[in-house]
């Protein structure tokens, strides 16, 4: 295998024509070009200098190495530059894959925050829920997927394999048109909706849903079902049904004519950050992390009542 230092070691006895001067141009001895010389050629398999007394003279073999020479050092210092700009962050891409309530909440705040330290790194966002965003990961697909798995779900989730990174734990709300009877209630058991038209939301909330639902002894009645939390809401704000949605997901959208209330017992969600072992060492990688986790902290300090009338109120303040 050639190594770049005998490389260097030969260019400069071509251009200065001996051992001692390529010696003195690099900063060693006679001695250490000799070696690397002969290391060289031992590496290649045929002599690259002729050497008659004090001259030096380059082989066929020689000429070719020294000619390819400039243009495999010059790479190779372009490729050392470019590791050393995405190491110190003056460079680097990093692939995010986040579910569509964390793209509006933590990922504006963390990706704001990324951008203004380290101005060089690039971050791409593509939007998918868990378990697809982890498949992603694990395919090499993105580099950072957030993620969220219910607290009674935990155990059955396979991320032994990866990086987790907690960010904040999500409690669920029950949304409810405001002019509902439950609208004003502090707080509401799951059971006192048993009998209202139900809106569901993205696949594994509905899941999540009918499992809570079952636990208090009736299967929702689900109407419509939507991935679109937007939409969730605006047809809870239009008298079509209740729902129960993430307490994330309600401050992502705030529009007229819905109420949060309480629900108890608590149904929460962990939200973290997920990433491969070897990527967790990737300086941009671990610095989204870091964002993340900043803006999941502020998220999770803002939270607290909201009294506007006639707007989804969040009353549940979320716990970490």
């Amino acid at each position: 295998m050639i190594e770049a230092r005998h490389l260097r070691v030969l260019r400069a006895v071509a251009t200065t024509g001996s051992f001692s001067a390529a010696g003195r141009e690099l900063g060693c001895t006679q001695p250490a070009v000799s070696q690397q010389m002969k290391a060289l050629e031992a590496s290649v398999g045929t002599p690259l200098l002729i050497r008659t007394g004090r001259e030096m003279r380059l082989t066929q073999a020689g000429q070719a190495l020294v000619r390819h020479a400039a243009g495999i050092l010059s790479g190779l210092t372009a490729a050392e530059e470019e590791v050393a700009a995405i190491a110190g962050l003056r460079a680097g891409r990093v692939r995010l894959v986040s579910f569509p309530s964390g793209s509006s909440t933590l990922v504006p705040t963390a990706l704001a925050a990324l951008r203004a330290a380290h101005p060089g790194t690039r971050v791409s966002l593509e939007e998918a829920e868990p378990p697809a965003s982890v498949d992603l990961l694990r395919a090499g697909d993105c580099d950072v997927a957030l993620a969220f798995r219910y607290e009674r779900a935990a155990a059955t989730e396979e991320w032994d394999d990866l990086v987790v990174r907690p960010l904040l734990t999500d409690r669920l709300v029950a949304l409810v048109p405001e002019r509902h009877r439950l609208a004003r209630a502090e707080s509401v058991a799951i059971g006192e909706l048993a009998g209202e038209p139900w809106i569901a939301g993205c696949p594994r909330c509905r899941g999540q849903l009918v499992e809570v639902c079952e636990g208090a002894g009736f299967t929702p009645r689900i109407d419509f079902a939507t991935d679109d939390y937007p939409a969730v809401v605006g047809l809870v704000s239009a008298g079509l049904g209740v729902a129960v949605l993430p307490q994330l997901a309600v401050e992502s959208v705030r529009p007229r004519g819905a109420r949060t209330v309480t629900l108890e017992p608590a149904v929460r969600r962990e939200i973290v950050a997920l990433t491969l072992p070897d990527l967790a060492q990737v300086p941009a990688v671990a610095a989204t992390l870091e964002q993340l986790a900043r803006a999941s902290a502020r998220q999770d300090t803002g939270r607290g009542p909201r009294q506007d009338s006639g707007q989804v109120q969040g009353q549940v303040p979320g716990q970490k």
